[in-house]
């Protein structure tokens, strides 16, 4: 009966590890080969690593969604499939299992080390819990280093919609061929005795190009429309009762943030001197109702340093993807502001939402409480907060600050600042 009895537990056990096999294995992706990344206006990539400024090749059509084909719905009325963006809409308490409804072809995507593993575990808990436990959107990682076991089967077990690991490409995380590397060298050197901020990191200045240029290029993000970019240790702090994703395909909006403050000058110097020389170029690629009062306070003259903090950033991929956008980013790279200076992606998103897009396609999300150190928004108003079940310290909120720029986008979108603005919050 023993020996019976231990066959038996034997035959359990091995029937459970091929399950939890076949759960990771149809949950995950992994992408190692080298991507497509060719698009209208964008730099061939050359041999050696670098970029060929001269060249530009053919659109790569995207492959049809990988992981969202079932669940994406392009043609629907959204009248039919009502959210619920109140607390007097129906469905504002249901927030137990898998949604009804749509969803949008979007992911969200992180760019990680294999070290950043538990901190970006904490951050897909938060997402999960406050949203995604609902909808069961997809997620992408990207690494400039192949993502180890540990990493895959960890954030596997996590994420509710399958997770896709991607390795970038060397041209998207070294210099390109026209750096003088003495110039950049002596830059890192000088910033670091200035004791700037990642003021001689080379990495991270790969990682600010990256993300302005290239993410939404990598051959995993090409299967998607819309994307949710998400950092290691950040926090939600209040319950999303509704599909931030529709809320920006139904209102055509482009781009979106929770946070904006001044960007410190020292690492950005000429940059909006590369911006007019763009603008004098490409007059056809500036909308005609934008946020240039975001942006300066004496009609595009100099830069006042407000940007939107891109560590949060709901975003739509083929405006990334479009000519305007890629002329623009070619026409800084090659001004070498990214490795002469410390150019931010944060900066170069914000400038380029602030001039190519109509002021009504940014959104701000102000019911979506987040946290990204060292800066936090809460809503503003204690009713607001209770209703959307926060845990955050209103008197933490940035939105109004000195320092941040929320504001400023309130006062040129005509918007009326939520009541609590002038008592909640840092000064």
């Amino acid at each position: 009966m023993a020996a019976g009895s231990a066959r038996y537990v034997r035959y359990i056990l091995v029937a459970f590890f091929i399950l939890a096999v076949f759960y990771f294995v149809s949950n995950s992706t992994d992408v190692t080969t080298p991507l497509r990344t060719h698009l209208p206006g964008v730099n061939k990539p050359a041999d050696g690593g670098g970029n060929n400024g001269g060249g530009s090749s053919e659109a790569s059509e995207p492959k049809p969604p990988a992981s969202n084909d079932v669940k994406a719905k392009i043609n629907y009325d959204p009248a039919q499939f009502p959210m619920a963006m109140t607390p007097n809409d129906p469905g504002w308490n249901d927030l137990a299992g898998i949604r009804d409804g749509p969803r949008m072809n979007a992911t969200f995507v992180t760019l990680a080390r294999n070290s950043d593993v538990w901190e970006i575990a904490k951050s897909i808990r938060q997402v999960e819990d406050r949203f995604n436990r609902r909808y069961n959107y997809d997620w992408v990682f990207l690494n400039d280093k192949p993502f180890d076991d540990n990493f895959k089967r960890v954030t596997t077990s996590l994420v509710s919609g399958k997770t896709h690991y991607g390795l970038i490409p060397e041209e998207h995380w070294s210099f390109p061929e026209w750096i003088d590397q003495d110039k950049a060298a002596k830059v890192r050197q000088d910033m670091k005795e200035a004791k700037i901020i990642y003021g001689d990191s080379i990495s991270y200045r790969h990682m600010c190009r990256f993300e302005s240029g290239f993410f939404f290029r990598q051959e995993l993000m090409l299967n998607y429309e819309y994307y949710w970019r998400v950092e290691p240790s950040v926090e939600l702090y209040c319950d999303v009762h509704y599909d931030p994703f529709r809320v920006m395909a139904e209102n055509n909006k482009k781009y979106s943030f929770t946070i904006s403050l001044y960007e410190y000058y020292e690492t950005i110097p000429t940059l909006w001197d590369s911006v007019k020389k763009f603008m004098k170029n490409h007059p056809e690629h500036i909308a005609a109702d934008n946020s240039m009062g975001f942006l300066s306070d004496d009609g595009g003259e100099t830069y006042n340093k407000c940007h939107f903090w891109s560590n949060f950033e709901i975003g739509n991929l083929n405006w990334l993807r479009s000519k305007a956008y890629t002329d623009f980013f070619n026409s800084l790279d090659r001004d070498g502001g990214f490795f002469y200076e410390r150019w931010g992606d944060a900066p170069v998103h914000s400038i380029a939402a602030g001039l190519m897009l109509p002021k009504d396609e940014i959104h701000f999300f102000n019911d979506i409480a987040y946290y990204h150190v060292p800066f936090t928004h809460c809503p503003t108003g204690e009713k607001l907060r209770t209703e959307l079940k926060c845990h955050c310290d209103p008197g933490e909120n940035f939105d109004w600050a000195g320092y941040s720029c929320t504001s400023k986008y309130f006062e040129i979108n005509n918007l009326e600042k939520p009541e609590g603005w002038d008592t909640e919050g840092k000064d």
